[in-house]
């Protein structure tokens, strides 16, 4: 079962990232790799065993991939994509049926009938105890905006928050209500404050206050959205590189191992007249375990530029600030400067935001491109080196 949940972590990944739109800022990877903790972590502290345990991973992960259908319906959309990804992979159907239920457990009105939808609940919601509870609401607000054109000002917001918590939600299992009741409590204790100091406002400044807002939010509404996709976005293609370079690094690793391997007791013997029919094997694998190392370590080396710019390249918008390799030479006067031309300069900034986005993922495209060339090779490496000392073995070995 272990293989069969990380065929479902490795699936929801890559349709996540994929095929989900960017407007999901909250209900997207993160959210979903963040459940998927929290419910191995309520699995340990309830005592969850077997069958049961893995049930729940696996559900925790397909448990939104349902938005990239239909969001209004997306838990009885994820239970069928699970469903249909199990069945391929000849999963029982009563392993089937019990993930597709707590999958559809997740649905808000649902009143949870046992354990594992206890938990799958609290897993859900466990980010209502956590110190960066805003931070993630936040995300939250902008896919409503966005996804439902909701605009919510800042007390419109907090007394929906306010609601939810008092009124609608509610951990379920012993685990969280022991270890996150707590920092819920404090939550709601911040969110009361901030109501109370917006309520303290004349009724005057609330007018002017609103009338202003109106427009000021209907003008930075598409901005905290932008703003939100390229935090998102970016922070994707960062984790994606680093999956990259740890690929790399392991077969860079491996096939260190092989070729310290074969040095060490096969090419002291190839001097022995009786052991020449290895001498070609033995080239031929070696060979390709360097061919392998030397893609690997192409795939991680990093490409610095020359980091030096002038300020009429500024002046022109023609330097991406955002990035180290464009300014690790020049000083820091010269830096503040241009940070600070930037920064005055709406157009520029967004500019260099994209340029930021657009190289990450050209180097990500080269990263990719390599390690596929590296797999490959390694792979067919491996196939021919065996047959070559198959062959070796029946026509020299028996001479």
């Amino acid at each position: 079962m272990e293989n069969i949940i990380n065929e479902a972590e490795k699936y929801v990944t890559e349709t996540l990232i994929n095929e989900l739109p960017q407007h999901f800022l909250y209900h997207n990877l993160a959210h979903t790799q963040r459940v998927v903790k929290r419910t191995k972590e309520l699995i340990e502290g309830e005592g969850i065993n077997g069958a049961d345990a893995e049930n729940l991973i696996i559900a925790a992960w397909f448990h939104d991939v349902g938005y990239k259908v239909d969001p209004d319906n997306h838990e009885k959309e994820s239970a069928e994509i699970a469903s249909e990804f199990l069945k391929k992979l000849e999963v029982e159907s009563e392993s089937i049926a019990a993930i597709s239920k707590i999958i559809l457990a997740t649905k808000m009105e649902h009143i949870p009938e046992n354990i594992s939808e206890k938990i799958i609940r609290d897993a859900d919601c466990a980010h209502f105890a956590n110190k960066d509870y805003e931070e993630i609401g936040e995300l939250l607000r902008s896919e409503l905006e966005i996804t439902q054109n909701k605009d919510f000002n800042d007390a419109e917001w907090i007394a929906e928050n306010i609601k939810f918590f008092t009124e609608n939600h509610r951990f379920h299992t012993d685990y969280a209500l022991e270890h996150w009741q707590k920092g819920k409590n404090k939550n709601i204790g911040r969110l009361l404050k901030r109501q109370k100091r917006l309520a303290q406002d004349t009724k005057k400044l609330k007018q002017k206050q609103a009338e202003f807002k109106f427009k000021k939010d209907k003008a930075a509404l598409p901005e905290r959205g932008i703003e939100t996709m390229f935090r998102v976005t970016l922070k994707n293609h960062i984790e994606l590189s680093n999956i990259a370079d740890t690929k790399a690094n392991i077969l860079l690793s491996v096939n260190a191992i092989i070729v310290s391997l074969v040095l060490s007791n096969l090419v002291s013997k190839l001097d022995n007249e009786s052991n020449t029919y290895l001498i070609w094997p033995t080239v031929i694998f070696v060979l390709f375990t360097v061919v392998s190392m030397i893609l690997s370590v192409l795939a991680t080396r990093p490409n610095v530029t020359s980091g030096e710019f002038t300020k009429e390249d500024v002046k022109n918008k023609k330097v991406n600030l955002i990035f180290f390799g464009n300014f690790h030479k020049m000083k820091l006067e010269d830096f503040e400067w241009a940070m600070g031309e930037m920064m005055q300069d709406r157009e520029y900034l967004y500019s260099s935001m994209k340029k930021d986005l657009y190289f990450l993922g050209k180097v990500l495209n080269r990263k990719y491109k390599i390690l596929r060339i590296t797999y490959a090779v390694f792979m067919f490496g491996i196939i021919i080196s065996v047959i070559s000392f198959a062959v070796a073995f029946i026509y020299g070995g028996g001479l």
